[in-house]
């Protein structure tokens, strides 16, 4: 259905994307890039965690069991949010999909993604989206582009110090830049103010 509405996206650096399983990292620029990051890794599938309430629309929480979505409470996570994808990596053939700000209104990373990467022992791929942000947008066919980076590798005997995960953090972070850049030199992201409820 994007490729109908949108055209064909373009992806870039397909061959940093390792066998087995990985975690794909990237800002979270719209509601649909996780849809973009999936369909740029295919044929691997991926779990991805979703704000639990999503899941009370009966329509949307059917779409998101039949792509491997499982709910997460953010202002409660719990050790679950740790656990689940840690158990889907080392137990099934599912990536994972994780957006280290957590939401789209910030650029802040948190640490779940390195702690989880570690736990399961499986490389970090950074991944940015470039496109529409908007469903709206979609339609006026503006190119969409994904691309991913180099492997980031977390030793296992790493300890999960705050100083060692801001480095693998400000990592990714440098990642991202690049992947940008290579995409669009010009290319510049505003972050959304959040909407009062």
């Amino acid at each position: 259905m994007l490729f109908i509405i949108n055209g064909k996206p373009h992806y870039l650096n397909r061959e940093n994307l390792p066998k087995g399983n990985y975690i794909l990292v990237g800002p979270h620029r719209t509601w649909f890039d996780p849809v973009y990051y999936a369909l740029a890794a295919s044929p691997k599938k991926f779990s991805f965690m979703a704000k639990k309430e999503l899941f009370k629309n009966p329509i949307i929480r059917f779409i998101l069991n039949h792509v491997n979505g499982y709910p997460v409470d953010r202002d409660n996570p719990g050790p679950s949010v740790i656990k689940k994808p840690v158990r889907l990596l080392r137990n099934s053939d599912l990536s994972t999909i994780i957006f280290p700000s957590g939401s789209r209104y910030s650029d802040d990373l948190k640490g779940g993604a390195v702690v989880i990467a570690k736990m399961a022992n499986v490389p970090i791929i950074p991944t940015v989206y470039q496109g529409p942000l908007s469903f709206k947008a979609l339609f006026s066919r503006q190119q969409t582009t994904v691309a991913f980076g180099e492997p980031i590798n977390i030793d296992r005997k790493m300890k999960l110090s705050d100083e060692n995960q801001a480095v693998v953090e400000s990592e990714m972070k440098s990642a991202f830049d690049k992947l940008d850049k290579q995409i669009n030199p010009e290319f510049h992201y505003e972050i959304p103010e959040k909407k009062e409820k």
